[in-house]
Formats: C-alpha cells, sequence, structure tokens
C-alpha cells in the first residue's frame, strides 16, 4: 500500500509523519484547494547562520546609530544583535523534516561585495548563499515527490536589475520542471499528477514578465510583543475576511526598543518560547477553509521547537466530512 493511500483511515491526521504530512492526507483533502488547507510556514526562514565572525557590517535596514556602534564595538553590538536577528534555530532541510512548507525568504546582496553572490539577511547578513539554499531545497523535493513548498521572496536588499535577472534565472534553473505557474485550482491531486512541487511567490516588478512566478502572498504581521495583544489584532482582522488565495498569518512576536531595553538579559527566543502555550492554544481553535475567520499559512518563529508544525497540520481535520 502507498503512503498516501496508508493515510485514508481514520485518525489519518492525529500524528502525522510530518516529513510527508501531505502525501499522509486523507484522501477527502487531495481536491481541496492547497490556499484552504492549514500550512505550517517559517518567518524569516534563514537566520540559523547569520555572520557572528564580522565578516559583513549589520544590515543596511538597521538605525544609522546601530551600524555605527557595530562599526567601532563589534565584540560588544554583534551578540546583542544576534541573539534578537535569530528567529529559526535549524537549517532548511531540518525545517522540511519538521513539516514547515512555507518559507519567508528576505534577500540581500551585501554592500562592498565584488561578487554577485546573494544572501538572506536579518539584523546581519547570513554565511549561505541563496543558491546554496535552493539547491537543498531542491535535493529534498527530489526525495519527497509528493511533498509541496511555498517560497515566498521578498525585502530585497541592494539588488540592482542584474542581480534580479540573476536571481530569476537561479530559481528557474535549479526548480525547472518542479515550479508551479499560478492557476485557478491547485490542489494535491493535481500537483501530484504534474509534478509541481514549488510554488514561488516574488514581490518585485522585476518578475511580472515571469508566468511561472506566482504574485506576492499577503502576510498579516500584527507588530506586537505579547501574545494576547497579537491574538486580538488577529481575531479583529479575521472578522473582515480572509483573500481569497494564499495568505499568512504570522504568529511571530516583534519586540521594540522598550521591551529589549527592560530585558537586557534575554533573547528573541526566550519571548517566543515564553509565550507559544498561549499562541498554540489559539491556534488549535482556528479553523483551515474558505470562509470568514478561515486561516490558511500560519507562520511563526522558531517552529522547530514545541509542537508547532503538528499543531497547524492537525487543523485539516476539521475539513473532513463529519461521518
Amino acid at each position: 500500500m502507498s503512503s498516501v493511500g496508508s493515510a485514508e483511515g481514520p485518525g489519518g491526521l492525529a500524528d502525522p509523519s510530518m516529513e510527508d504530512w501531505m502525501s499522509h492526507l486523507p484522501a477527502a483533502l487531495w481536491d481541496t484547494p492547497l490556499c484552504h488547507l492549514a500550512i505550517p510556514g517559517s518567518h524569516n526562514a534563514i537566520t540559523y547562520c547569520l555572520d557572528m565572525d564580522n565578516r559583513s557590517p549589520v544590515d543596511l535596514t538597521q538605525p544609522d546609530m546601530l551600524q555605527k556602534l557595530d562599526r567601532y564595538l563589534k565584540p560588544i553590538i554583534r551578540p546583542f544583535v544576534y541573539k534578537w536577528a535569530v528567529t529559526q534555530e535549524f537549517s532548511i532541510k531540518q525545517q522540511l523534516d519538521c513539516g514547515v512548507r512555507y518559507y519567508d525568504l528576505r534577500i540581500a546582496h551585501r554592500p562592498n561585495d565584488s561578487s554577485s553572490d546573494l544572501y538572506f539577511y536579518h539584523g546581519v547578513y547570513t554565511t549561505i548563499t541563496v543558491e546554496t539554499v535552493l539547491q537543498e531545497i531542491r535535493e529534498w523535493l527530489d526525495d519527497h515527490p509528493k511533498e509541496v513548498v511555498i517560497l515566498s521572496f521578498s525585502h530585497f536588499q541592494g539588488l540592482t536589475s542584474e542581480l534580479h535577472l540573476l536571481l530569476l534565472d537561479m530559481i528557474r534553473n535549479i526548480f525547472t520542471s518542479k515550479l508551479c505557474p499560478p492557476m485557478e485550482l491547485l490542489t494535491l491531486r493535481n500537483l501530484w499528477s504534474s509534478g509541481h512541487q514549488v510554488i514561488v511567490s516574488y514581490e518585485h516588478a522585476a518578475a511580472s514578465s515571469h508566468r511561472e512566478l506566482w504574485p506576492p502572498i499577503p502576510y498579516w504581521w500584527a507588530n506586537k510583543c505579547k501574545a494576547e495583544s497579537l491574538i486580538e489584532a488577529f481575531e479583529h482582522r479575521k472578522r473582515h475576511g480572509r483573500p481569497g488565495g494564499f495568505f499568512v498569518t504570522g504568529i511571530n512576536l516583534t519586540e521594540d526598543l522598550k521591551y529589549i531595553c527592560t530585558h537586557p538579559t534575554e533573547s528573541l527566543k526566550d519571548l517566543v518560547m515564553s509565550t507559544y502555550p498561549t499562541l498554540l492554544c489559539w491556534v488549535r481553535e482556528q479553523t483551515p477553509g474558505s470562509t470568514v475567520g478561515s486561516l490558511n499559512i500560519i507562520a511563526g518563529d522558531f517552529i522547530t521547537e514545541s509542537s508547532f508544525a503538528p499543531t497547524v497540520v492537525a487543523l485539516n481535520q476539521k475539513l473532513l466530512p463529519r461521518s
């Protein structure tokens, strides 16, 4: 019996194999639009390899004062930036193995870099290149032919028109026939039949003539540092209805300067882990689907911790016909 067919019985989502959870979904969900399923996502996905060895400056989105302090007081400033910039601690392969299928990818060309290499960034730049990460995703997908990933490229920093073209060519050359062009009805069944495994959203005008790329995916961001405030903001937003296609609800908390200064010994991970019980309790109450108030992609920080991905995937049980 195939791995997909074996999940048709009762309790198919109770304890899913997260590495292959899409192929283990009950057959009743194979024709559900992907934008109506509950999908675990990784906010600022590539921050597990930020540069701590002073080979690059803090990124250019940071305040001028912080950039100056980093130039002259690197040994003091860099660890401080690092503990609030890291949002994920595990590699892209480990995140894929844990069941994450949406990735928030923020792309940069490092200042004063004579090469055309592209990196990720958050506070500082990564040591790993974009090409290396995309190749790792491709290799993982080759080994998991019925899993589908959504890659959202955005927050471009320092990219010229030529570098955008280089990145777009890189995406095409790495994923080739796995790239899924925009279509109205996107389900697991038609993805499996076509061999498509990669949905790429590209938030820049450079992609306008590339038919294989999807438009930007809306990201609901509450900009709160307390779980209760974040939940309140999302409950208010849900009352106005969900977007028609893919969209992300980001349960990632946002620290402000006041919070950082009043918690000098803490880190972003301390903040996130202290609030995960409250946030996951709220997630368990959510419902995927097409109705007002339903959610689709749910993204967070440190998503390999706690039971984030299994909690999100289990929401799909609510879409099954009642017996």
